[in-house]
């Protein structure tokens, strides 16, 4: 659990069911019945009985925790029509219909409980951040000011709410004020960053251009790989009229960031080369408050926390509805949810005239294709090829989702037009030969796949991918086993609690007759990956091979609960009846000759063989 989630809590639910009337408990029939409706996705009938009050509630809340916010909020409305009054229906209700974006009901919802609890001493810390929101799009800058007052509990509420503030002081060209808000020295060294951010962007749009460049120099020589802020100080750069410096910042965040250049950094180049004019990447004070809980939204679900991230994008677009940014991070946040066809229509939301329009379309068509519409996924990129000749990227994701797809003729052709538009070779397109490769390995065409792996290995010496994928393919043909062996020991020494790597090296002693040392590594990799039937099945074999006969025919066995590809599991069931081809008793030498000459065995497509995900994420 990442630092930003952690610090986030579960304040948001915190109080439990005390809240809910005795009376309610007896009603326990019609809860496992509505629990049962939540899970298989269906609505509560609107004329149900009263009875199903916590019924509703209880499904309402197992929804929600299965992410399917659409279903909780209509079983919180169903709840709520029941016992309108009750506290603990009205937040979870409220946080529901604000991660739908039901911006009007979430409004009426937060005003309720906020009224409910006045006076009571106790704060609902995200109805008055959404309500301060509300009232700062209204320009009502008290009472907003006063909400995200209320609203500062808990550091990653303390942040928000330092923050807010000082963007409606702004908003009321205060920037002295502003900046006096946001104080940097009193803050965790993780929100310093966040801080120091929001300082430079408030020091530009108030003219202080001083303080807002020595702000954005401060936060580059941290981190010169954020997009996001590497976006920001170029454009007050070039803002400046100081294009010189402003080329070498953008030239030294692609030099020295991700493999693939963001395509807002590639615009900007391409803008930087002509007369301008270059605007501000914030402009305005509501474009900051914008920026604040998409920056934080966009952290919070990165670090694992979905919900209240999701909840911080949808405030930023409340702000900004077309905001680019933000509807990409809430569509990554479908995807982590596995909702693919809200993700889809979430990236449909982002104007087609951005430069994000190719990555967005990429993202698409890989949604697509998790929704078995591989066809349609297939045709998106397609056309993009087309229209974008000289783009490798969708070339690459047809690679990629033909190659999960085991379609690897297919994936071979894109592949190779891939590489085509590569002119000269370097370290970062590694990924190419290699997808490649294991693609022709799996057509049983290893001539080719040699060559493309050996070739991968050449661009990038130490990837445990391609050390493992060489490595493992050469041990199981009984060719070049010390190199194989070799490329395998370095490949587990980069990633030693890699089951899959581990799982390599215990085979390869296994295949030279080192059975006690295979079933070290083969135990190890087990415990790392015991899910696996291959990496159990070999276990199996190394048992067997030292004499623990019982406990290898345990791990077969197991194997097969696993549920293996046919071929193996054919192996395995004769494996349990008739064991290995010869006991233990026999001469080592001749143990180590049976072992050699076994049926090579199919690998199994795993995370370990396939490339880094191209995945688009705007600010990181």
């Amino acid at each position: 659990m990442g630092t930003l989630q952690r610090l986030a809590g579960q304040g948001l639910a915190a109080r439990t069911l005390r809240h809910v009337t005795g009376a309610l408990i007896m009603l326990t029939g019609v809860a496992v019945s509505d629990v049962a409706l939540a899970t298989s996705g269906a609505t509560p009938d609107a004329k149900a009985p009263e009875a199903s009050l916590l019924g509703s509630y209880l499904a309402g809340r197992h929804a929600r925790g299965l992410n399917d916010s659409a279903i909780a909020v209509e079983y919180y409305r169903a709840a709520l029509s029941i016992d309108p009054n009750n506290e603990v229906l009205i937040e979870q209700a409220f946080l529901m219909e604000l991660t739908e974006g039901n911006y009007d009901a979430a409004g009426k919802l937060a005003t309720q409980l906020t009224t409910k609890l006045a006076g009571t001493g106790n704060q609902n810390r995200m109805t008055r951040m959404f309500l301060g929101v509300v009232d700062f799009k209204a320009g009502r800058w008290v009472q907003a000011d006063e909400h995200f007052k209320a609203a500062n509990s808990g550091p990653i509420g303390e942040l928000t709410s330092a923050l807010a503030r000082a963007w409606t002081l702004q908003a009321q060209s205060q920037s002295d004020e502003a900046l006096q808000v946001i104080d940097v020295q009193r803050q965790a060294e993780w929100a310093q960053f966040y801080m120091r951010y929001h300082r430079a962007l408030i020091a530009d749009i108030g003219g202080r251009r001083a303080e807002a460049r020595a702000n954005y120099e401060r936060i580059f020589k941290t981190d010169n790989r954020t997009p996001r802020t590497a976006l920001a100080y170029t454009q007050h750069a070039a803002n400046s009229s100081d294009l010189k410096l402003a080329r070498a910042i953008l030239k030294e965040h692609m030099d020295k960031g991700a493999a693939e250049v963001h395509p807002m950094a590639s615009a900007l180049q391409q803008q930087l080369a002509g007369n301008g004019p270059f605007p501000l990447l914030i402009e305005t004070a509501n474009d900051g408050m914008a920026e604040v809980f998409y920056g934080l939204g966009e952290a919070l679900t990165s670090e694992g926390g979905v919900s209240i991230g999701a909840l911080y994008l949808q405030l930023a677009l409340y702000l900004k509805p077309d905001f680019p940014f933000a509807l990409a991070a809430l569509a990554n946040v479908y995807e982590t949810t596995k909702h693919h066809d809200l993700a889809i229509a979430t990236y449909n939301r982002i104007k087609p005239e951005t430069p994000l329009a190719a990555s967005i379309d990429i993202r698409k068509a890989i949604n697509l294709n998790l929704l078995d519409r591989v066809d349609d996924a297939q045709k998106l990129l397609e056309d993009l090829a087309k229209r974008l000749p000289s783009d490798i990227r969708p070339l690459d994701a047809l690679g990629s989702i033909m190659r999960a797809r085991k379609r690897y003729d297919d994936s071979i052709v894109y592949y190779s037009r891939a590489i085509t538009l590569i002119p000269k070779p370097e370290k970062r397109h590694w990924s190419y030969w290699y997808s490649r490769g294991t693609s022709y390995e799996r057509v049983k065409k290893w001539p080719l796949a040699e060559v493309d792996l050996q070739r991968a290995l050449q661009l990038s010496p130490d990837q445990p991918m391609i050390l493992n994928y060489l490595g493992y393919s050469w041990i199981d043909q009984n060719k070049n086993l010390k190199q194989g062996l070799a490329l395998i020991e370095k490949a587990v020494a980069l990633k030693p609690d890699d089951g899959y790597i581990v799982d390599s090296l215990g085979w390869a002693h296994y295949k030279q007759g080192n059975f006690k040392d295979a079933v070290r590594f083969l135990e190890r990799a087990v415990e790392l990956r015991p899910e696996d039937p291959v990496l159990n099945d070999h276990l199996g074999d190394a048992l067997w091979r030292v004499g623990r006969e019982r406990e290898a025919r345990f791990q077969w066995d197991q194997s097969l609960t696993l549920k293996p590809e046919p071929e193996d599991a054919a192996r395995t069931k004769q494996k349990l009846d008739q064991g290995l081809a010869e006991k233990r008793a026999v001469p080592v030498q001749k143990a180590k000759q049976q072992a050699k000459a076994e049926t090579p065995r199919k690998r199994v497509q795993t995370k370990l063989e396939q490339p880094p995900a191209k995945s688009f994420n705007p600010f990181n």
